[in-house]
């Protein structure tokens, strides 16, 4: 099947569902893994706290929300600017918008050429305004890091370290029992990444979710359908914490792909990702993702220190 990937609002199924908190339990584990991928090492034992999270991804229904009780913008709807003109005024030197993901077998050579700027692009219509509204039960994408920051804030949580999304991630398991191999039970690419998605899974685009099993905690779509914000900074390595690891200082973070450029951490990989490419629909996988820039396959769902009175 080729062409681009079908859109969130094509997907066939609401499998939402009932959202719910869930408490995971602090304990130790192994985190990160030797076996994968470089950025992943080096694995060590390491503890954290328990804490209260999401059972799904937060969904785009649930981001209006937060919008229509903030008036909140997201920085895919904000022209960027830098500098000033003679006037004093800011220099505008982009237009609102954000990267979508575009199927195109004649043009692709490399990475750069599967992403396309899209003007209007945001969360309210992930893949540009030619296409439709996402729907409700979709997760949200489009959202930079202080978005993502902001809804969490707003629902009276925050958003999780890597260690506690990875911990919440292997619902009990050790990272040594995922393979490298397409899991059975979350939103991936079938077929040849990215020219042919034979949407094996049902889903050539992003899934509503919960329309997979969920992991051994309860929590849906932990891997595959959209990859999820944590607040660490990213380094090329893990560090050596060993309590409640939060990653290196931003000072001592860096991406050496896009060197410069304030990145932080993404997990759980996308329904991108393939066994041909990107075999990071495993826990311990790791990405580095520039904080200011929105993408039609990364969203986030959101921790809790202490549930509000009305839980």
């Amino acid at each position: 099947m080729f062409g681009p990937a079908a859109s969130a609002e094509s997907s066939p199924t609401s499998c939402q569902p009932t959202q719910s908190r869930v408490w995971i339990d602090g304990g130790s584990f192994v985190m990160g893994s030797n076996n994968t991928y470089r950025e992943e090492g080096r694995a060590r034992a390491v503890y954290v706290d328990g804490f209260w999270i999401d059972s799904t991804e937060v969904t785009t229904g649930e981001f209006q929300e937060f919008v229509d009780a903030t008036g909140y913008v997201t920085v895919a709807e904000k022209p960027y600017y830098d500098g000033e003109a003679p006037s004093g005024e800011p220099m505008k030197v982009s237009e609102p918008g954000g990267a979508v993901f575009v199927s195109d077998p004649g043009k692709m050579v490399g990475h750069a050429n599967w992403w396309a700027w899209v003007p209007s692009a945001s969360w309210r219509q992930p893949q540009g305004p030619d296409a439709n509204q996402a729907k409700s039960d979709i997760p949200v994408t489009q959202v930079a890091f202080e978005d993502a920051a902001a809804f969490a804030k707003w629902a009276g949580g925050r958003l999780p370290t890597e260690a506690e999304w990875e911990f919440a991630a292997l619902g009990g398991r050790a990272n040594d029992t995922y393979s490298p191999d397409t899991p059975q039970q979350a939103n991936t690419w079938q077929g040849i990444f990215p020219v042919m998605n034979t949407a094996d899974d049902g889903f050539e685009g992003i899934a509503p979710v919960g329309c997979f099993e969920p992991n051994g905690h309860g929590l849906y779509d932990m891997l595959g359908n959209v990859w999820e914000w944590t607040t660490d900074w990213y380094a090329p390595a893990h560090g050596d914490e060993h309590s409640n690891p939060k990653g290196p200082t931003a000072n001592a973070s860096g991406d050496p792909a896009n060197p410069g450029v304030p990145s932080r951490v993404i997990k759980g990989g996308s329904f991108l990702c393939a066994e041909n490419y990107c075999r990071r629909y495993r826990p311990a996988a790791r990405h580095p993702q520039e904080t200011g820039l929105g993408t039609n396959h990364i969203g986030f769902r959101v921790v809790y220190d202490d549930l509000p009175p009305s839980e």
